[in-house]
């Protein structure tokens, strides 16, 4: 976490299309007035996680800091709403730098597909059958079969998310982790997943494909039919979130594992 370099001053707005978060936007342009987002020295998101995970999406390659106020149904990435002092409130934040996985997945034209995921890689079976997997680090074969419904890689900005859910382990903000976590793993039945440096290199190899097909997602963008999905973490983009002091995500992450 880092105090940001310089004072906010200009603010671009943006909201989800659900009333509370429409009129919230409303009010604070108003009152803050509305950038363009590439004039702007900070972006405010107002909706839930979905929104900011869209935002960091569209903004994966400009580096401006991305601030969220809860006007959504599920806010955990977003901050506490309120109209005052937000000016004051931008520049007393603290920044998460956040590195999204680079995913390339080969499917059955041998076609290639890369795309970034802040979240999480996940693979899924796609039809009633399990699916069949393999699994190396950096190259090395680590479980020569998996039978499941699928599996994942989260960062740690995302284990609380899918990975949770799925019984993985929830990450410090600044570990040098990401988790590997299987979905409803059948053999080996005891296998609950490993935690990987963050410079690992994981690679799927679906087995079994046409018998047993599996897509791929990251984040909101799925591939169907995969034959292979390699994922690794992209250190050449970093990604800018802003938490209110003394509310920050490594404070989320830690009241979020004793929630029960």
């Amino acid at each position: 976490m880092a105090h940001p370099p310089h004072e906010f001053e200009s603010i671009a707005f943006i909201a989800s299309s659900v009333p509370e978060a429409r009129s919230a936007l409303r009010r604070l342009a108003h009152r803050y007035g509305n950038a363009a987002p590439d004039q702007a020295d900070a972006i405010v998101a107002l909706g839930g996680d979905g929104l900011m995970l869209q935002t960091l999406h569209t903004h994966m390659h400009d580096r401006i800091p991305i601030y969220g106020m809860n006007r959504g149904s599920v806010g955990f990435l977003m901050n506490e709403y309120t109209e005052e002092d937000l000016i004051e409130r931008l520049n007393g934040a603290h920044i998460a730098r956040i590195h999204p996985l680079a995913m390339t997945a080969i499917d059955r034209e041998g076609e290639s597909h890369r795309r970034l995921a802040v979240n999480e890689v996940s693979l899924f079976r796609e039809r009633y059958q399990a699916a069949k997997l393999a699994i190396c680090v950096d190259s090395k074969p680590r479980l020569p079969e998996m039978i499941c419904d699928g599996a994942l890689v989260a960062t740690p900005a995302g284990s609380t998310a899918y990975n949770l859910s799925a019984h993985g382990p929830i990450l410090p903000i600044n570990a040098p982790l990401l988790a590997l976590t299987p979905i409803s793993p059948f053999r080996p039945r005891r296998w609950r997943g490993a935690l990987l440096p963050n410079t690992a290199k994981i690679s799927f190899e679906i087995l079994e494909p046409f018998k047993r097909p599996v897509s791929a997602a990251g984040d909101h963008y799925e591939i169907r039919d995969v034959l292979r999905v390699d994922v690794e973490q992209d250190n050449d983009v970093e990604l800018l979130m802003m938490f209110d002091a003394g509310h920050d995500l490594d404070e989320r992450i830690l009241l979020e594992q004793f929630q029960y």
